[in-house]
């Protein structure tokens, strides 16, 4: 049976986490960020003690402010990411560790109280199919929190021709060496994260409303965070992209109900309900 993960993309996660392992983010930032993920989230509607799922925690950034919140939380990842999310979190005592891919089910069907993955599901080669396993783990009610690139459904079309520029670009860097890879990588979150970043926090001080500007989420994070996602967006060998519709569909598909999207970037944040 073929598994639904792609090698080299889970090699590359765990040379990125081993490079940037988060310990340079200031919490206030890493707070900042989690809420944006999270915006959305019932936390309120949780049992008491819930347990939980971060399907492909990768350095357990958001799993260290998770984790506080509820009663167990499974980290799942395939790469060797896993031993810098071990150290992340090792002042937990109520998270444990699963060296597993999207497939392998590490948790029993119908377990867990919630779950969530971000930024994981598109770089998987069946996004649809992952989707499903990680909601064959929750209970009936239990919460489901999934972000994936979106597809530029909510911008104007010269958002896609920049995208589709970008992503020619990303083809190339992914195949470099490691250590050339983040050399480039570090040059495109100089010429072009950094700029477009400070373009918008100019503009934004004017009054001039930076929607449409790309980047313009950046305007607020650190150079830190700026080369991590450098290095994420280009660096990474499989990627998808998928419009709120798609979306909701295949978290239909997968038994989820009362499908809730955030409207802030990131694009796309959902939740669901399992059936």
């Amino acid at each position: 049976m073929k598994r639904n993960l792609d090698p080299l993309t889970v090699d590359s996660f765990g040379d990125e986490w081993a490079r940037f392992d988060q310990s340079a983010m200031t919490k206030e930032e890493a707070r900042r960020i989690f809420e944006d993920y999270f915006a959305i989230f019932p936390w309120a509607d949780l049992p008491a003690k819930a347990s939980g799922f971060d399907m492909g925690c990768g350095s357990g950034r958001w799993a260290h402010l998770a984790a506080p919140r509820v009663g167990h939380l499974h980290c799942i990842d395939p790469s060797s990411a896993l031993g810098v999310a071990r150290r992340t979190l090792a002042s937990h005592d109520n998270v444990t560790f699963h060296d597993a891919s999207v497939d392998d089910l590490p948790l029993p069907s119908g377990s867990q109280d919630f779950g969530y993955s971000l930024g994981v599901l598109h770089h998987v080669p069946d996004t649809a199919d992952g989707i499903r396993s990680c909601a064959s783990m929750l209970k009936r009610g239990a919460p489901f929190l999934v972000y994936l690139y979106y597809a530029f459904d909510n911008r104007p079309g010269a958002f896609r021709l920049v995208w589709r520029c970008s992503d020619w670009m990303r083809r190339v860097v992914h195949r470099l060496p490691s250590a050339a890879k983040g050399v480039v990588t570090d040059v495109i979150a100089l010429t072009v994260y950094l700029p477009f970043a400070c373009a918008s926090r100019l503009l934004m001080r004017m009054g001039v409303g930076v929607t449409n500007v790309p980047l313009s989420y950046y305007h607020d994070h650190s150079w830190y965070t700026m080369r991590t996602d450098s290095r994420d967006r280009f660096g990474t060998p499989l990627e998808q992209r998928f419009t709120r519709v798609e979306i909701q569909q295949m978290m239909e598909a997968a038994g989820l109900r009362d499908i809730c999207f955030s409207d802030e970037a990131p694009y796309w944040c959902a939740v669901g309900i399992k059936e």
